[in-house]
């Protein structure tokens, strides 16, 4: 029996430099389709995206975000775009639904077939238009390791009116939205009673009534494109219905900057209808992660996690047929290899006279960091190098960083390093196990434990 199969489309975090690199060399098809959204960028007056998704040397997401939030875009869209037509076109991959996730609900608008590559590309350069013409206040955004649910009571007995949910992520993750101020009071109140808060890094309040001139200024632009009916079916998560037709598309124009994502929701209402199969069309894994969490038990296949070939990509693909795409969590090795003598862990602090003998080596620290790391991304421990860069290589976002080194420094018994700490600057297994032996123990009193990716 043929399972029911979802495509789906993420939005800003799926960024990875030079991520269709060796894919392009590969596929001519890939390489077809960023010849012509160059063109396309170059008349709408953007930058060519393929100089960002072929070069691994290219700037990074927080730099971008920062510095090029448009050329950003072209480029997620551009990598979305190529993927999609290479599970379909030439792998013969026929989705059943479309789904995106906030910025990626308008690359499947495309992707069904509501509007054609020039017009979607168009539709982008529009959204960035809209926000240069009527620039909204200052704000941010904020993840919290909480449901929807208890985020919005959360923020309802904290008297935090300007802040909502904005995201609903999975059972356990949203993201919350509003004024800078209210954010920190929010991200700091959560700490305080033990909920992981981390900062977005994100110049606005997205999914907020704060952007609501951009909003309709997005709509007038939008407005003179032409949206034809879908030749796939597409779920928004946004408008909680699938979009099908002309005024479906405006009315998720209108919708896109200000009303939450319902991502939880809408997974679930896809596998209650017999979607077992979700396949992430774009660079790293981060809705591919999301959707286990939500239905554990699915396939949930994401084919750039990494950076990969166009043979790399075929075997994957292959998967399909043959075994679950997201492997069984598998039981952790101890702390340390066995040794034939008893050797103290990091969890406490060596005396200077036995530490050159005891303390466990680099090595080692590496070792348990593949094994840790390995099991809870769903990687085989090879591809787990002691200098692979977990962003740029392995498409392991920050937040994805903070969760696996808060379960590292527990499992060494360590506390988390001081706020003025980035973990995200330790890219490395090799940085992670040199940080690891320098944190305090646990039960120290050094104040600051809590972490800001």
């Amino acid at each position: 029996m043929v399972e029911r199969c979802a495509f789906l489309f993420p939005g800003q975090g799926a960024y990875l430099p030079g991520a269709l690199g060796r894919l392009a060399a590969d596929e001519p098809l890939v390489a077809e389709t960023l010849r012509e959204l160059d063109a396309v960028a170059v008349r709408l007056g953007r930058a060519a995206p393929s100089r960002l998704l072929l070069d691994e040397r290219a700037p990074a997401l927080e730099e971008l975000v920062r510095k090029a939030p448009a050329d950003l875009h072209v480029a997620l869209f551009a990598a979305e775009m190529a993927l999609f037509r290479l599970l379909t076109e030439r792998h013969h991959l026929t989705p059943d639904v479309l789904l995106g996730h906030s910025f990626g609900e308008l690359v499947a608008l495309t992707a069904a077939g509501a509007l054609d590559l020039a017009d979607g590309l168009a539709l982008v350069a529009a959204r960035d238009d809209a926000f240069a013409a009527q620039p909204p206040p200052p704000g941010g955004m904020v993840a919290l390791e909480l449901s929807a649910a208890r985020t919005a009571a959360l923020l309802a007995g904290l008297g935090e009116w300007g802040v909502s949910v904005a995201a609903d992520n999975s059972p356990r993750q949203c993201v919350v939205s509003g004024p800078a101020e209210g954010l920190e009071r929010v991200r700091w109140k959560a700490e305080a009673v033990g909920i992981r808060a981390t900062a977005l890094p994100v110049p606005y309040a997205f999914h907020h009534r704060l952007l609501a001139a951009v909003a309709g200024e997005f709509t007038r632009r939008a407005a003179a494109l032409h949206a034809s009916p879908t030749r796939h079916l597409l779920h928004s998560a946004i408008l909680g219905r699938r979009v099908d037709d002309g005024d479906a598309v405006a009315e998720l124009v209108s919708a896109h900057l200000v009303r939450p994502t319902r991502f939880t929701d809408a997974v679930r209402l896809l596998h209650a209808e017999g979607v077992e199969v979700f396949v992430e069309c774009g660079p790293r894994g981060v809705l591919s992660d999301l959707v286990a969490a939500t239905v554990p038990g699915v396939r949930a296949l994401a084919p750039l996690r990494r950076r990969t070939s166009g043979p790399e990509l075929t075997d994957e693909l292959h998967s399909l047929t043959i075994h679950q795409f997201v492997p069984p969590p598998q039981p952790l090795p101890p702390p340390h290899p066995p040794r034939t003598t008893p050797t103290p862990s990091l969890d406490t602090a060596p005396s200077p006279d036995t530490a050159h003998d005891d303390s466990p080596t680099h090595d080692e620290v590496v070792s348990v960091l593949r094994a840790l790391y390995a099991a809870a991304l769903g990687y085989p421990p090879e591809v787990l190098t002691a200098d692979a860069d977990l962003e740029a290589d392995l498409g392991v976002d920050s937040i994805k960083q903070t969760e696996l080194f808060a379960q590292a420094v527990t499992r060494f018994g360590r506390a988390l390093p001081t706020e003025g700490t980035r973990l995200t600057s330790h890219t490395t297994l090799d940085a992670l196990a040199e940080l690891l032996p320098t944190l305090p123990p646990r039960h120290s009193s050094a104040p600051g434990t809590g972490a800001r990716p």
